[in-house]
């Protein structure tokens, strides 16, 4: 039996920066939701993947991916480009000129690999353009929305908007794009003060979901003689504010609180963090365990007693949305500890779902997480009510259904999305 091809008129095209990537397990989550209420999608990956551990979840995709990585595959990318500046010589160089105006290397790499993508979407069209992440895939979108008439919109996130992308390339992205999605209501509003006010209404927040079937939820328990797990899961960037939990951890030592440090993550700063733990004398209570499967972190949320995360915004403005770890912590019953910046706030509320402190205080983490070892009644009292805010309002069901409705506003034919 010949297998049924995709409605070119309902699919849309994600545009990401590498795929599958494990810290954008969002981007994954995102997919796999979408195509469970059946809109059938395409998967365009600016990076080839690296080499790192694969989500296992990845073999639930059922899109074809396509990678546009210029070193890579500069053949069919040239080829591609001298084929549209010969039969769309017009179009192909007005949109060339935009690139060269913002003198940026990496614009100019964006279009040629946009200029590939309009190609293979002449012969294979969808019906919309999705990007994650306002710098390069947003790019991509963008110039292959120009030179193909297929219209775009994109995800926003963190540092994308706060740090990497020019704040005029940010503009032209938001002004042509049909809607501008992101995750946080914090980001909302600064991404809405940026452009005019008629369009500011095409900003939305849409919460990242998690698969809660993926997170059981396990009420914290302990034995008495077990040595409590205080864990966290990040990229070893600075953003992070792992450095403040490491100083933290000494605190905790030198007030004689048992306790085992685990962070699951790899990253820059690795070794700053490593000469760190040697530095305060941690070792046998801080471990750094690199970067894990998706299983083994969820394992890990399962014997951990208290999940921290204390980000904080760097000197060059670099800061995170709501972090996933933080949502799935939640999801598995683990009382959190965290700060209020950027997006934050909005996923927990303080003494209610979990404990916020002031960015940059290890003192007042090392408050926050002596207060959470010794008071079983105030873990369950905050697991149990996180548990029910992410139900509520993180799940990737209703994720996936608001930004359904968004690429259905936005022309996509109805008929064919059913729950399946």
């Amino acid at each position: 039996m010949q297998k049924e091809q995709p409605d070119r008129n309902s699919t849309v095209g994600y545009v990401v920066s590498a795929w599958p990537r494990l810290s954008q397990t969002f981007v994954l989550t995102e997919i796999i939701a979408l195509e469970r209420l059946g809109l059938p999608l395409r998967i365009f990956s600016i990076k080839d993947p690296a080499e790192e551990p694969i989500h296992g979840n990845v073999a639930q995709v059922r899109a074809k991916v396509t990678y546009l990585s210029l070193w890579r595959h500069w053949k069919p990318i040239m080829g591609a480009n001298l084929s549209l500046a010969c039969f769309l010589p017009r179009l192909y160089f007005k949109n060339l000129l935009q690139a060269l105006r913002y003198r940026r290397p990496a614009v100019v790499r964006g279009f040629f690999q946009a200029a590939y993508l309009a190609d293979l979407l002449r012969r294979e069209p969808v019906a919309h353009l999705h990007a994650h992440f306002s710098t390069a895939p947003t790019l991509v979108a963008m110039f292959a929305s120009e030179m193909t008439g297929i219209p775009y919109s994109f995800t926003a996130h963190a540092r994308d908007i706060y740090v990497d992308t020019q704040p005029e390339l940010l503009r032209v992205e938001m002004q042509r794009a049909k809607t501008v999605i992101t995750v946080s209501q914090y980001n909302r509003r600064h991404l809405s003060s940026q452009i005019t006010p008629p369009a500011n209404g095409k900003v939305q927040c849409i919460y990242n979901g998690l698969d809660l079937g993926q997170f059981r939820f396990r009420r914290p328990t302990r034995f008495d003689s077990s040595v409590p797990v205080i864990l966290s899961v990040a990229r070893l960037v600075d953003k992070k504010g792992l450095g403040d939990l490491i100083a933290a951890a000494r605190i905790l030592r030198e007030r004689g609180c048992s306790f085992h440090l685990e962070i699951i993550g790899s990253g820059p700063l690795e070794q700053v963090l490593r000469a760190q733990i040697e530095q305060l004398g941690l070792r046998n209570r801080v471990t750094l365990l690199g970067a894990q499967p998706q299983k083994m972190v969820r394992l890990a949320y399962q014997r951990a007693d208290i999940f921290v995360l204390p980000c904080i915004v760097t000197a060059e403005g670099d800061r995170d949305g709501i972090p996933t770890v933080l949502v799935e912590a939640m999801a598995s019953g683990v009382p959190v500890v965290s700060t209020p910046v950027s997006g934050i706030p909005e996923l927990i509320n303080p003494e209610r779902d979990g404990l916020l402190v002031e960015p940059n205080n290890p003192n007042l983490l090392a408050d926050a997480l002596d207060r959470l070892l010794g008071d079983p009644g105030l873990q369950n009292r905050l697991s149990r009510a996180a548990r029910v805010k992410v139900e509520e309002r993180f799940s990737s069901s209703h994720s996936a259904s608001q930004l359904l409705s968004v690429f259905q506003h936005e022309g996509l034919r109805e008929e064919k999305h059913a729950v399946v």
